[in-house]
């Protein structure tokens, strides 16, 4: 058998009877901290209007784009709320290898659920954990980074995984599932250009072409579409074209099916880049203990790695971003908003605050600089120090920023995140403590879809 066939195979055998405990509430934690992030970007963001529109366009359907009361055809709806699962840069992240497993998937198996339903929480959480493990796999197993090749590896990965997932939704055998990932390989991409436009929106949207992709790629699949016998490891396969054909076999199959990366997770404190996080973390923590006053500082040096390198160059354009993306994409812009408004949250990132006179000033005398040697966790951690006019100095290192396993938020703290998005949505949840209490008890829910309807 080949080593496509023997992982697909796996986790067409995978039931939520294999799932751990930990796995399971892990799955929870995930759909209840994506869907909230989704409702609120339906309300907050201008990026996504275009892909709703488009979505109302392709006509009525099962499947509801959240936060919109939009019911269309599944694949559109995958579309659209993919957009806006990382519109905000507020989702969960797989810190061992940055990107974000769940950011197509859930849009993917919401949809599904919805058309194909009645689909019941065990059946949804065992393709959530499925999908998202393979994500993660298919990322830890690579000996040669992606952005060799000039990708941008997030989306890439988490649409193989999303069409995995989806596949596994619908109960397809290890054949159907090597077949829909297959289909997405020939759909899912994305250059690392994305990274160099500065007035390009599409790294906020970037999620909905594999979600749209994954669910398009599981009913063909369904419908007998065959695909490739090696679609992973094969001659021009994922490995060979991504990786340039490095990687380790062992990370893909090595307790699969029995241990889940779901379980090691980062769920985000603050709706910017993950890399963004120690500086906030760090900004955040030194105004609140020596109460600095902005317009006081002469200069602050920050020091990242080599994964956070595209947060800090180009410096002009990190130091005064022209879009909101941007801006949650800089390590300058994210440390000088902490510490200007003493906090971050989803009322930080407006089109106004793009403008801000003491934000931009603050921003300027950030001076960022890459330690090659970091001894920090690899795109989530660093140091800083702030220079005051009148020499006195303030510094702090943080290892892994907040958020991660080792310094986790509470399920109060994602109960809380999820009502805030929520309320911001266009339409939003009835009850958000109330849908909040049942995504969390999803392992007792008869219908999924119709939770989110």
């Amino acid at each position: 058998m080949t080593l496509s066939g023997q992982i697909c195979d796996t986790i067409a055998r995978l039931q939520w009877e294999d799932l751990p405990a930990s796995t399971r509430r892990s799955a929870c934690h995930v759909l209840l901290d994506a869907s909230g992030v989704i409702l609120g970007a339906s309300g907050l963001s201008e990026e996504v209007r275009p892909f709703l529109a488009l979505a109302k366009a392709s006509g009525t359907g099962p499947s509801t784009v959240l936060g919109t009361g939009l019911r269309v055809p599944p694949a559109a709806a995958a579309l659209a709320s993919g957009a806006m699962s990382h519109a905000l840069d507020y989702e969960d992240a797989f810190d061992i290898r940055p990107g974000h497993p769940n950011a197509s998937l859930v849009p993917a198996l919401i949809a599904l659920a919805q058309s194909e339903g009645p689909i019941d929480g065990p059946r949804f959480l065992t393709a959530l954990a499925a999908g998202c493990d393979f994500a993660c796999r298919i990322g830890v197993a690579q000996r040669q980074a992606m952005e060799v090749g000039g990708w941008y590896p997030p989306p890439i990965v988490a649409g193989l995984g999303a069409a995995v997932g989806a596949a596994k939704l619908l109960g397809l055998d290890g054949t159907g599932i090597r077949d829909a990932l297959s289909l997405a390989l020939c759909q899912v991409t994305m250059p690392g250009e994305i990274k160099h436009s500065p007035g390009t929106v599409i790294r906020a949207v970037r999620e909905s072409f594999p979600a749209q992709a994954a669910v398009t790629s599981a009913l063909l699949a369904r419908e007998g579409v065959a695909g490739f016998e090696e679609p992973l490891e094969g001659k021009d396969g994922f490995f060979a074209l991504y990786a340039g054909g490095n990687f380790d076999s062992a990370d893909l199959t090595e307790c699969l099916g029995s241990r889940f990366w779901i379980d090691h997770l980062t769920f985000k404190a603050w709706p910017s880049c993950r890399g963004t996080h120690p500086f906030i973390e760090m900004a955040l923590g030194l105004h609140e203990r020596h109460g600095i006053d902005p317009a006081r500082i002469a200069r602050i040096t920050v020091t990242c790695d080599e994964i956070q390198r595209m947060l800090i160059e180009p410096a002009g354009r990190k130091q005064a971003p022209g879009v909101l993306i941007d801006a949650k994409f800089s390590i300058q812009f994210c440390t000088a908003l902490a510490l200007v408004r003493g906090r971050v949250g989803l009322d930080s990132f407006t089109p106004a605050v793009l403008a801000d006179a003491a934000v931009l000033a603050v921003a300027s005398k950030v001076q960022a600089q890459v330690d090659t040697a970091s001894t920090c966790h690899p795109g989530s951690g660093g140091a800083i120090e702030i220079e005051m006019m009148d020499g006195t100095a303030y510094r702090a290192d943080v290892h892994n920023a907040r958020g991660c396993p080792e310094n986790p938020l509470s399920e109060a703290d994602l109960v809380a995140k999820f009502v805030d998005c929520a309320a911001r949505a266009q339409v939003p949840p009835s009850d958000p403590q109330q849908l909040a209490r049942a995504i969390l008890a999803l392992a007792d829910c008869e219908d999924v879809g119709a939770l989110f309807a």
